[in-house]
């Protein structure tokens, strides 16, 4: 009986599935992928008898605020605490994405 050898793009096919398998399990892994920043701020309400107006330590907040690109412009939207988690682990995603894809480039 005679062996029949793989081609070799099946084989070359064959090796590059084999060494990105952890990076596209990875990538299959994730559940939620963002872009933009999520930032933390406090704010002065505007009352002069509120202590918020002269001390800084005193100011209302945190609120939080997710802005990122879209269509060229730059977007914000204010979003809950537990958002502003989840979106943190989001963006932290897409980091991971874009490095675990360079490397399979």
């Amino acid at each position: 009986m005679k062996v029949v050898k793989p081609h070799l793009a099946t084989r070359r096919r064959s090796a590059i599935r084999r060494r990105t398998r952890p990076a596209r399990e990875a990538i299959g892994a994730m559940d939620y992928v963002a872009s933009g920043t999520v930032l933390s701020r406090t704010k002065v309400c505007g009352h002069t008898n509120c202590r918020c107006a002269t001390d800084v330590t005193a100011r209302h907040g945190p609120y939080y605020e997710w802005q990122r690109y879209r269509d060229g412009k730059l977007v914000h939207r204010a979003v809950s605490p537990e958002q502003a988690r989840l979106l943190g682990g989001a963006i932290a995603n897409r980091a991971t994405i874009i490095r675990l894809l360079a490397a399979w480039e």
